[in-house]
């Protein structure tokens, strides 16, 4: 019996040091974090034989034929732009004057030479926080479509909302727009294919992002990679970016969520062609693996430069700054960077997931530690449990550090801000965490001018009303098990 139990000990052992040695291979043959990394390996060796399952589905990164694909097209797509705007730049010397705005003219060329973040100038914004609201205005916009319409969201659920949108896409469609849609399917769960069958009778397209289809999930299972950015553009001249998605929670008919409180932006002017560019890349690099025909450079439209459309006190200047796993610049990452760094007097945040990279935590800390005001808002029910506790865990640490956090009890805040300084600001879909920053593709503007910037501040203190300043005595009151979950979720929290 003695016998018996040592051979099963020395085989269970065996069988560990296997499994440490397949782990090692697996996990550090991948270009990752350094915490990305030493959080698989925790999850591979504490859990033998799950932890790989848990990676074929969560860990793999996109394979090089996919980086690849996706790389050219925009290759292809950006230097037909990028190549117009450097020209107008050195001959109108456009970007913001450095003696008059520094701060502005270091983040516009922080932008423009690590992502190619064209800088335009004729943009009228209009700011919007209710959903219903924005859904109406964006239905009425899709509805009078004269030529073309391209959406692509995260979620586009098959609920009364959705099939709001969808009436409009195919009266669009009716009236002879090209529609195109392209929908993440994991954040789209429920939603089939069959939904956008009508539309494509109409003459629509639609089809899932390629990392994401689920004709390919089981040879290239990888949950992690998302399409996380909303975007809309109507005849080439309007568009809406932000955080709000297609669905009834989002206009406040969710019983566990309640009142959705998000931020979107809608931009008539030169922006949106920017934001067609970027639908029409994540277009042709999911097109490649369909019969659907590639979104052609010859239906893009050029745009013009003029300096008095920088000078109008109306008028936006802004960049459309993406960012996704399958490039190494961390776009809107750097960018928040930028402006927390630059920051003289305030940074005000609001994110739903505050999970910062230590990048952007030491920023935040040296901010505060520096006499500017930065104020960071969260929510103050989870969406997600894990996150949730991960979020709290941080929240901890930067009150510890004298940075002001604040949860917002009227409902879920899903908004996806920051606003500092006299005139800038930032609103798109990347969260404040791992998965934004390098794990979803993610799409935001970077936004210059003191009147979009001052309406958004008083946004931000309108909110503080229906918030709750954190204290170090408020965590300092909870329960040893939920101190327990914050620090197990921030363990993870980088794969996740």
């Amino acid at each position: 019996m003695i016998l018996t139990w040592d051979i099963i000990r020395r085989t269970l052992e065996v069988l560990w040091i296997i499994n440490v040695i397949f782990a090692v291979w697996t996990v550090f043959r991948s270009r990752r974090s350094v915490v990305s990394t030493w959080a698989w390996m925790l999850v591979l060796t504490i859990l033998p034989g799950i932890g790989f399952i848990l990676y074929l589905f969560f860990g793999r990164q996109l394979s090089q034929d996919e980086i690849f694909a996706i790389q050219e097209e925009q290759k292809e797509t950006r230097n037909r732009y990028l190549n117009q705007q450097k020209k107008m730049l050195e001959e109108y010397d456009l970007l913001p004057i450095k003696e008059r705005v520094p701060r502005a003219r270091m983040l516009t060329e922080l932008n423009l030479n690590n992502d190619d973040a064209i800088l335009t100038f004729a943009n009228h914004v209009k700011v919007y926080i209710d959903g219903p609201e924005l859904f109406d205005q964006m239905i009425e916009d899709i509805k009078n479509a004269k030529e073309s319409v391209s959406l692509e969201f995260y979620t586009f659920y098959a609920d009364k909302l959705g099939h709001r949108v969808l009436a409009a896409l195919e009266q669009a469609a009716k009236n002879g727009a090209k529609v195109r849609v392209v929908y993440d399917t994991s954040g789209s769960r429920g939603t089939k294919p069959a939904f956008f069958d009508h539309l494509r009778e109409l003459g629509g397209q639609a089809q899932p992002f390629i990392s994401t289809s689920k004709k390919y999930w089981f040879t290239t299972p990888r949950l992690n990679y998302h399409l996380h950015r909303k975007l809309v553009v109507v005849d080439h001249k309007i568009g809406y970016i932000g955080g709000f998605n297609i669905g009834d929670q989002y206009v406040n008919q969710s019983k566990k969520f309640g009142h959705w409180r998000d931020t979107h932006l809608r931009v008539v002017g030169q922006s949106p062609i920017l934001m067609e560019v970027r639908f029409a890349m994540d277009w042709n690099t999911s097109t490649r693996r369909t019969n659907l025909p590639k979104f052609e450079l010859s239906e893009l439209r050029d745009f013009t430069i003029d300096r008095k459309d920088f000078d109008k006190d109306d008028n936006v200047a802004m960049q459309i700054v993406s960012s996704g796993p399958d490039n190494q610049r961390y776009g809107i990452r750097r960018g928040y960077e930028g402006i927390i760094a630059g920051a003289k007097e305030y940074v005000y945040i609001q994110t739903p997931y505050l999970i910062p990279e230590d990048s952007i935590l030491e920023s935040l800390i040296i901010a505060a530690k520096s006499g500017v005001d930065v104020r960071i808002m969260i929510p103050c029910m989870p969406d997600h449990p894990f996150v949730y506790r991960a979020t709290e865990y941080y929240a901890k640490y930067l009150v510890a550090h004298g940075v002001k956090v604040y949860k917002y009890n009227d409902g879920f805040i899903h908004a996806k801000t920051m606003v500092s300084g006299s005139n800038i600001s930032s609103v798109g879909s990347a969260n404040q965490d791992f998965r934004s920053y390098t794990l979803n593709f993610e799409v935001n503007s970077f936004n210059y001018n003191p009147a979009l910037t001052k309406e958004l501040k008083e946004i931000f203190e309108k909110d503080l009303e229906q918030c709750t300043l954190l204290t170090n005595e408020y965590f300092a009151k909870q329960s040893s098990w939920l101190k327990f979950k914050q620090y197990f979720s921030r363990l993870l929290s980088p794969i996740f």
